[in-house]
């Protein structure tokens, strides 16, 4: 498991990239495997604050994309947060792959409002 801090802007798309190796640095192949992800305000909160989710982007290499839209980072407050990615592989066994703290920093600018020069 990692430990990983993440910071997100309100009102912007968040976007990582989750890569997968093994103990010998090779890439693992992540075909059919299934990713949840919330964010909490603290681990015993019973409200999700948001979730990401996580869509496969290169199977073979273990790449996958950790996405929060504006749309949904917009409804977030801002604060400090926690957050995980779980992962269920081929053989249904669920692992917690990453946890860490989530910063929500505010938005200043507000969607609709005119882009001045």
């Amino acid at each position: 498991m990692v430990y990983q801090d993440i910071y997100i802007n309100q009102g912007a798309d968040y976007i990582d990239v989750l890569v997968m190796r093994d103990t010998a640095g090779s890439p693992v192949d992540i075909t059919n495997y299934v990713f949840t992800s919330q964010i909490r305000k603290s681990y015993y909160a019973a409200n999700v604050a948001a979730s990401l989710t996580i869509t496969v982007t290169d199977a073979s290499n273990g790449v996958a994309s950790i996405i929060c839209t504006a749309a949904n980072t917009t409804n977030i407050a801002a604060g400090r947060y926690v957050y995980d990615i779980y992962m269920v592989d081929t053989a249904n066994v669920t692992s917690r792959i990453v946890e860490g703290i989530a910063v929500v920093s505010p938005q200043v600018t507000m969607t609709g409002s005119p882009i001045q020069p």
